[in-house]
């Protein structure tokens, strides 16, 4: 973006105009005033479009020519003027079909997570729609419990699944720390994690308690509207697991995501990894004493993230975790001690998801120990999936009717981790790529919202689904036949 021209009335005044952040197809910058007092009128003159994030104590006169003129009157002594952002419309892909700039989806997919971001967000957001929000979450048991994630297109804060995202996406980030280098995105990975991680810690309030979910399903299900709106009066319960019953599962998913964050975080940020691996210690330790599924106490959740797997995964998952980050053979004793237990469920190809983890837990021993038989695991599911799976006519490997494109793309990073390894390199290669692609675009269509070609518009999701404020959005919002007025910018669809 390119500031053509400030014209500013018969004042003495300081102007300042800053880039403040660049990304792929995106600038945000500030212009900064100081000086005489008085009501001031400035004119800026863009070269492109412009998106206006706030102005601080000023105020928009007018905007003309597709938002390339801008007035705005600002009184005397403001120190900090207009924030506004060029946003990627869509990313699109470049070379041929299959062929697709990895680096600008991997831009697009965390700007996904800063959409999904509940409490006060800081300054220099990028997502310009979204704004402070559930600020009182945990008033009602006295704790403060801000932050997180809202769970897909609602605006609960599931806790199982959430573990269960900051696990992988710290796995992708130990494992894969070029590629987020090369993409320009190493910050903004680290920044997506640490949002989940501070939370899961402000969750953790004693050794034996942890807070696994605030905001009530049905309630939440029940109103369509943006979550800066959320009603004060309406403060939003939080449930949390005890030594009354457990909640392994649970328990075991976030000591695994605060494992694999504290690996994420070493070498940047060493006081932060050793706390986020003390925290994982208390938290793998609960989970082994306090055996139960975690929707014994957390009843609302079992309508929506119930774990049918049970917990046996997430027990081993977190003890290969901890195994990885400590390199303690204790915890290979706890992976062999789970693996004898629950070896119905584990000594045998399994799934990955939010779900089961089998699949994960395997394909890290197998890299881990070394063991013959984690490693036939791995191929023995990557495949059944590469080679007997159901495919649809295009050639998406249908792992079922929910979230179908979600699951692929967990099968596929599982069988890039066995590439790896050295099995079957080529042909898990060439399958995670085809499924992918299939995503991005192979088809004709894109199934990721902002990315590629006739991408999605209308996807289910309260706030994207909302105008601009003032104007009220409710279930108006939510009827409406028309796209979605704010791009959600790297959100993946359900699928076929």
């Amino acid at each position: 973006i390119l500031l053509l021209g400030l014209w500013i009335n018969n004042i003495n005044c300081i102007v300042t105009y800053k880039v403040k952040t660049q990304w792929s197809g995106a600038t945000q910058s500030e212009i900064t005033i100081s000086g005489e007092s008085g009501n001031w009128t400035i004119e800026l003159k863009y070269d492109a479009k412009v998106i206006i994030n706030g102005t601080y104590g000023g105020k928009v006169l007018s905007i003309l020519s597709n938002i390339k003129l801008i007035m705005i009157i600002m009184p005397a002594l403001i120190l900090s003027g207009l924030v506004a952002t060029v946003w990627p419309i869509t990313v699109a892909p470049v070379g041929p079909t299959g062929h697709y700039n990895y680096g600008a989806v991997i831009h697009a997919s965390l700007l996904f997570y800063e959409a999904q971001r509940s409490g006060k967000l800081p300054t220099d957001k990028r997502v310009h729609w979204r704004g402070d929000s559930m600020l009182d979450d945990g008033k009602d048991v006295g704790k403060d419990l801000t932050g997180g994630y809202f769970d897909a297109g609602d605006l609960v804060k599931f806790g199982f699944p959430m573990a269960y995202t900051m696990t992988v996406l710290s796995w992708s980030l130990i494992d894969y720390e070029d590629s987020y280098v090369k993409a320009g995105e190493l910050a903004n990975v680290r920044n997506a994690i640490k949002w989940g991680t501070d939370y899961f810690i402000k969750c953790h309030t004693s050794d034996t308690e942890f807070y696994g979910q605030v905001g009530n399903g049905n309630e939440d299900h029940a109103v369509w509207g943006r979550p800066e709106d959320w009603p004060k009066s309406k403060v939003r319960p939080a449930y949390k697991v005890t030594t009354a019953h457990g909640g392994s599962d649970l328990l075991g998913e976030t000591s695994a995501a605060l494992a694999a964050a504290s690996l994420a975080f070493k070498t940047s940020d060493p006081k932060y990894s050793a706390k986020l691996l003390t925290h994982a210690k208390s938290l793998y330790a609960f989970a082994d004493k306090h055996r139960a599924n975690y929707t014994t106490e957390i009843s609302d959740a079992k309508s929506f993230y119930n774990s049918i797997s049970g917990y046996g995964d997430e027990l081993a998952w977190a003890a290969t975790w901890m195994l990885r980050a400590t390199n303690d053979s204790h915890y290979k004793s706890e992976v062999i001690k789970h693996f004898k237990e629950f070896s119905g469920q584990l000594d045998r190809p399994g799934g990955f998801g939010w779900d089961d983890k089998s699949a994960g837990a395997h394909v890290l021993l197998a890299q881990l120990v070394g063991d013959k038989k984690y490693k036939t695991y791995v191929q023995q599911y990557c495949d059944w999936a590469v080679h007997k799976a159901p495919r649809t006519p295009k050639g998406l490997a249908f792992m079922g009717e929910w979230g179908s494109l979600r699951s692929v793309s967990n099968v596929a990073f599982i069988c890039l981790q066995a590439a790896k390894l050295g099995i079957n390199e080529e042909v898990y290669r060439k399958f995670a790529e085809s499924q992918i692609g299939y995503i991005l675009g192979d088809t004709g269509r894109s199934f990721m919202v902002g990315v590629g070609v006739n991408p999605p518009s209308h996807e289910h999701h309260r706030p994207s689904s909302c105008p601009n404020p003032p104007v009220v959005c409710d279930n108006y919002a939510f009827n409406n036949p028309g796209p979605n007025p704010q791009t959600l910018t790297g959100a993946l669809v359900g699928g076929p």
